[in-house]
């Protein structure tokens, strides 16, 4: 269940720009880790905590830890204190370090976990599709597949229309919706994670799928030119450039390319992948028309509209289209409260757990960001964009008035958790921008905010957000500046899941901080889902 969810992020450093990869500032990654305290309690001042310490009984809803971020001084800032240790300020925790902690040792991970979180619900779609078709084509060429010999367009349009489902919006937000009005209210937690970690990792197929196209197209190509003595010319030249286009649309989606040269794999899987479906259909309009027992076209319109193979072609070009059909040229307000953060202001609210492309063109250089809304009456919702490459550095440098965006928005995994009873929504930096919604929106999430210096770099925005809709017992804010370093992720994991009677976590970091605490929960026996790569 670990690291869906297209292409985004900045030319320069893809893997930390999405919409669900949550980033640690670069002088966040030196800082040391300190271990979680134990049981802790809060307080304003010395004396409420004694008090505290006196009276507090645990409650299932209780956060064990809590560092408050307040949006302004007129607001007591919480402080946190240990049960088995006398209380000090909050001043002389913070102005006075006592000196850089021992570095925490590096946790020691099974063969066994490492090769489950590896082999996930993305690998195991893509092994099972494409050897499916692997033993097709096989089958095929050896004379033992009668319907791959009488359409074997078919199966080369069926494979890129399944993937081209996989990444569509409208067809992605139906599966969330079925999935969650479906099962929410009866089905077991096994139920809910199996369907969650499909709809996750979707992107096995629509990847399985692609290649799987491809392989068949190749197959059907050399059986025409195998019978070119048969074939009209014609329909061998579009063949032969349909492959070629297909090909390198699926090359330059590849992990490396899309992850390095974002830009690159951009240009050439959309806008080379539209030329392909152009010629997609001429192959198979020319390829339908020609009689290959009489040696001459077929003219009439019955003969065509027929054939599968149009009609999965006719699907293909609408399912492609949708999304398009929603651009728009939208105005929106940025703020820049540090050098390192944008935080664009949009109108109309949003439903919790979706992700919003934005781009200063019409066509190309799509971003996928989380979208913060207090909910769909709210009337504005917002993106957080960390300085990451020329696209975000562009909108700290030169603030746009408006951009381009799908009106039809994305579902990322963390729209699931509606499906859920209680859960904890943990990130990393601005990886916030995925999380605040669930938090937001349901008082049955629990928030686990990571970062450095947050308040100043955020600003007081997000501030507002986040303690005008969250109850202080419902969040933990760890600064990382204050606190001199990272906490044991994975131990705070354990303290929240338990005390705040959590049946699923979603994490939202980058590879380091998801990997880590990934692993922890695997090997606690812990439910979670962590952060995508394959957009």
């Amino acid at each position: 269940m670990s690291s869906r969810n297209n292409h985004v992020g900045d030319t320069t450093a893809q893997s930390y720009d999405d919409a669900e990869k949550g980033i640690y500032e670069a002088s966040q990654q030196s800082l040391p880790v300190l271990p979680t305290p134990p049981s802790p309690v809060y307080s304003v001042d010395e004396k409420a905590i004694i008090q505290q310490v006196e009276t507090v009984q645990p409650t299932p809803v209780t956060s064990p830890i809590h560092e408050g971020i307040t949006p302004s001084s007129s607001t007591p800032v919480l402080t946190l204190a240990s049960r088995n240790s006398p209380p000090s300020p909050a001043s002389d925790d913070l102005k006075k370090p006592q000196g850089k902690p021992p570095a925490k040792p590096k946790r020691k991970v099974s063969r066994w976990i490492l090769f489950q979180l590896w082999y996930n619900t993305y690998r195991k779609f893509f092994t099972i599709v494409v050897t499916l078709n692997l033993i097709g084509i096989l089958m095929a060429a050896i004379g033992k597949f009668e319907y791959a010999t009488n359409h074997l367009g078919a199966l080369v349009l069926g494979n890129l229309l399944m993937a081209i489902l996989m990444r569509n919006e409208l067809f992605l937000r139906f599966l969330y919706i079925i999935s969650i009005y479906g099962l929410r209210s009866w089905a077991p937690i096994w139920l809910k994670l199996a369907v969650t970690s499909i709809l996750q990792h979707v992107g096995g197929i629509h990847s399985g799928c692609a290649l799987s196209g491809a392989c068949w197209l190749l197959y059907k190509i050399v059986d025409i030119l195998i019978h070119h003595a048969k074939q009209h010319p014609s329909v061998i030249a579009t063949g032969i450039i349909t492959n070629v286009l297909v090909v390198i649309s699926i090359l330059s989606a590849f992990p490396w390319v899309r992850n390095n040269h974002h830009n690159v794999f951009e240009g050439h899987h959309r806008l080379i992948g539209w030329m392909g479906l152009a010629t997609t259909w001429i192959f198979v309009v020319l390829g339908n028309a020609y009689d290959l027992k009489l040696g001459e076209w077929r003219l009439d319109a019955h003969s065509l509209i027929s054939t599968q193979e149009l009609w999965f072609a006719v699907f293909m070009t609408i399912f492609v289209l949708i999304p398009w059909v929603t651009l728009r040229e939208v105005p929106v307000e940025v703020e820049i409260p540090s050098p390192k953060v944008a935080i664009l202001k949009f109108q109309r609210g949003m439903q919790q757990g979706l992700l919003a492309r934005i781009s200063r063109t019409s066509i190309m250089e799509y971003h996928a960001f989380g979208i913060i809304s207090e909910g769909r009456k709210s009337g504005c919702h917002y993106l957080i964009c960390g300085v990451q490459g020329d696209f975000t550095k562009s909108l700290v440098d030169n603030p746009p008035k408006t951009v381009w965006t799908r009106e039809l928005k994305f579902a990322g995994v963390g729209h699931a958790s509606a499906m859920f009873k209680r859960g904890i929504r943990v990130c990393t930096g601005t990886g916030i921008g995925a999380a605040l919604s669930t938090c937001i929106q349901s008082p049955n999430w629990f928030l686990i905010w990571i970062g450095s210096d947050q308040e100043k770099t955020f600003g007081p925005t997000i501030s507002r957000l986040i303690h005008d809709n969250i109850e202080p017992e419902r969040m933990i804010l760890w600064d990382t500046k204050k606190r001199g370093g990272r906490p044991d992720s994975v131990q705070l994991l354990k303290d929240v899941w338990h005390s705040f009677g959590a049946e699923v976590i979603f994490i939202t970091s980058n590879k380091a901080g998801n990997d880590e605490m990934m692993q922890g929960c695997l090997e606690a026996g812990l439910h979670a889902f962590g952060t995508l790569w394959d957009f």
